[in-house]
């Protein structure tokens, strides 16, 4: 039951970076109040460089999260189905563990 557990949180750790890149995109791009069609930039109160950031931002996304996919169909999916002794349930089941990294880093920065 230990080594699920320490091998997701190995994960959460890396995990960081595209949990925190999604946690940019729902809190500063989206609620962003910029209208493409305003007749003067000015008007929409908008921040250009949140939208700057933006695609570099989204295929940072893109390329750290198809990495933590691939590192989780790995540890938790493909590595028990080699071993006979391991359920991959178990594994799955602490899948849950690998936000938790981020989640305290998160709380800490908000104090």
């Amino acid at each position: 039951m230990l080594a699920p557990a320490l091998a997701n949180l190995a994960i959460g750790v890396p995990a960081i970076i595209p949990l925190y890149l999604t946690y940019w995109l729902l809190t500063d791009y989206l609620p962003s109040p910029c209208d493409a069609f305003a007749p003067d930039p000015e008007l929409s109160n908008c921040d250009y460089h949140t939208l700057d950031h933006a695609p570099v931002m989204m295929f940072l996304l893109t390329v750290t999260g198809a990495i933590l996919l691939l590192a989780l169909l790995t540890v938790d999916i493909l590595g028990p189905r080699r071993r006979a002794d391991a359920r991959p349930g178990r594994w799955l089941a602490m899948a849950t563990l690998i936000p938790a990294p981020f989640l305290v880093l998160l709380c800490l920065a908000k104090t």
